[in-house]
């Protein structure tokens, strides 16, 4: 009976710890959704003390390149800079506002019930707190935006509209099944070959951006580059076996070299900057990708500069 009992007490407070965790998880999510939309309006308010004309756009909305303007501002967080740059040339330079910050606190608050983290703003150069001084220094002049690379993706020669500014990746679309795929790095001004031809049996292939390096390619091992660097960094994800070429499982695309990858796989996805933007690829297609790509001009952090 005191078994049962006990047993009884124990689920009892494990039910009333879930409600409380569920509480707390709701009441964040409010004050994210709250936070963001007042970073929105914030913004908004201070661009109309200033003299000149804008337009806000949602980014759901975002279908046409972006023309005819001297900068794009963002408020979110990378995620809506990177959805910006898909419809941006080498010519508009772009700011980013980060609209809800991580706080430390509050991740360590909360870090026995759910993940607290916030906007990631890697790219950002500005929140709500110094957004009307960094717009200011642009507008004076006092700061000028840094080139960022990008990566060109063609499928059978035949180029992508979209260039990635974080990463791309070529994967089977169902994350449990093998992919199988050969790869070999050539100059671009020449057909000779800088690498072996590389035959892999894996997960998938992922290139990265000096910008996205420190992304997902990092999470997988991979390591931080410069953020101005103009070379690309790849990965093969869990390769089996690579015996003699494992060496050329993870490395570096040069500025002048660019990798050609053959899909032999029946399916096959290119995903650009994450799952929203993708390409399907079959057995036989044939993946060109380098740093050919128009840059993309960045207002960056101060820890960039």
């Amino acid at each position: 009976m005191d078994v049962s009992t006990g047993i009884g007490y124990e689920n009892c407070n494990l039910r009333i710890s879930v409600k409380t965790s569920v509480r707390h998880k709701i009441r964040f999510l409010e004050s994210r959704n709250k936070v963001h939309h007042d970073a929105i309006n914030f913004c908004q308010a201070i661009l109309r003390e200033k003299s000149f004309e804008w337009k806000a756009l949602m980014r759901n909305n975002l279908s046409q390149p972006i023309n005819d303007v001297d900068l794009v501002v963002t408020v979110g967080g990378d995620g809506t800079l990177l959805q910006a740059s898909h419809f941006m040339d080498d010519k508009i330079p772009v700011l980013g506002v980060n609209s809800d910050p991580t706080k430390i606190n509050e991740v360590e608050q909360f870090s026995n019930e759910f993940d607290a983290t916030r906007s990631t703003g890697q790219l950002c150069a500005a929140t709500v707190e110094n957004f009307e001084q960094v717009l200011d220094s642009i507008l004076e002049g006092q700061i000028v935006p840094s080139n960022l690379t990008r990566i060109m993706i063609s499928v059978n020669a035949q180029q992508l509209s979209t260039y990635a500014l974080n990463d791309i990746l070529a994967a089977h679309p169902c994350p449990a099944s093998l992919s199988r795929f050969s790869l070999r790095i050539r100059k671009n001004d020449h057909d000779q070959p800088c690498s072996p031809l590389v035959n892999c049996r894996s997960s998938g292939l992922r290139v990265s951006t000096a910008a996205g390096s420190t992304a997902a390619m990092h999470s997988a091992g991979g390591f931080p580059m410069p953020i101005l660097s103009q070379d690309l960094q790849y990965m093969v994800r869990e390769p089996i076996s690579p015996g003699a070429v494992s060496d050329f499982m993870h490395g570096c695309i040069k500025r002048d070299q660019t990798m050609y990858t053959s899909w032999s796989s029946r399916k096959g996805i290119v995903y650009v900057d994450g799952s929203h933007i993708n390409h399907t690829i079959q057995d036989g297609d044939i993946i060109e990708i380098s740093s050919k790509a128009p840059t993309l001009k960045v207002f960056l952090p101060y820890q960039f500069l």
